[in-house]
């Protein structure tokens, strides 16, 4: 027996693999940018690697870790056929999917491996496009509390304006009115007893004769006054005579 018959054959030796993808490739529909190649070494293969996650999750609805890693072992190599990359994920994803997903893919592939940091180009813009909207949205925010700053000193000064000129009321003290009806307060007594009543009337201490003098002073009065405080004086000194004689009677 021939000792090739145990050894082992690969995918590419066996007839029947390299039929099935020649008919594969016959029947399948590929975007016309898969017919470029690619050089892997001047892509930068951990900047897309999360873009295909992306992608392949929306596709399954899912993420399928099995088919991610798949795409990325297939992309290890320098120069990965596009078309057998299709071919190879068509079980995975189906032949629409499949064609969809390489014919984003391999445009992605291409723009990197022409710039220097093996990024694509819609990576970069998408990433300056953030970069405008996030200081645009800083902008905002920095000018709204501005104007928020702006109008609370505004109001602030429209305030003490209005103090300043509105006059300031000086506290008025309001006297109280006495009304007619009520008496007015008598002032209480001295401790330790009651004051002696007043005296009926009191004899002054001048001589008659100066009384009588005072009398016809140079004051005018009226004849009424003149003529009542004679007769009081008169009714005085009658009395003053008359408790005399008592006294000298008694006597």
């Amino acid at each position: 027996m021939d000792a090739g018959f145990f050894r082992g054959t690969s995918a590419e030796q066996d007839n029947r693999f390299s039929n099935k993808h020649k008919k594969l490739l016959k029947q399948l529909k590929f975007a016309e940018c898969l017919d470029k190649k690619v050089d892997m070494t001047k892509v930068n293969l951990e900047v897309i690697k999360p873009w295909i996650t992306q992608r392949v999750t929306e596709i399954l609805g899912f993420e399928d870790d099995v088919v991610i890693e798949f795409i990325f072992n297939q992309l290890e190599e320098k120069h990965p056929d596009a078309k057998v990359m299709q071919i190879n994920l068509t079980g995975f994803l189906n032949g629409k999917n499949a064609r969809e997903f390489m014919k984003d893919l391999w445009p992605l592939l291409l723009s990197a491996q022409e710039n220097i940091a093996g990024i694509p180009s819609a990576f970069l813009e998408q990433k300056k496009e953030e970069i405008k909207q996030r200081q645009i949205e800083q902008e905002k925010l920095a000018s709204l509390k501005k104007s928020d700053e702006d109008k609370k000193e505004k109001d602030r000064d429209t305030r003490e304006r209005a103090q300043s000129k509105s006059p300031r009321r000086s506290p008025v003290k309001r006297e109280r009115k006495q009304s007619p009806s009520r008496s007015p307060r008598r002032k209480p007594s001295p401790i330790g007893g009651s004051s002696p009543p007043p005296p009926l009337m009191q004899l002054p201490a001048k001589p008659m004769e100066q009384l009588a003098d005072s009398e016809t002073s140079g004051r005018a009065m009226p004849e009424p006054v003149i003529q009542e405080a004679s007769s009081t004086w008169l009714h005085i000194k009658n009395q003053i005579i008359s408790l005399h004689l008592k006294v000298l009677s008694k006597s």
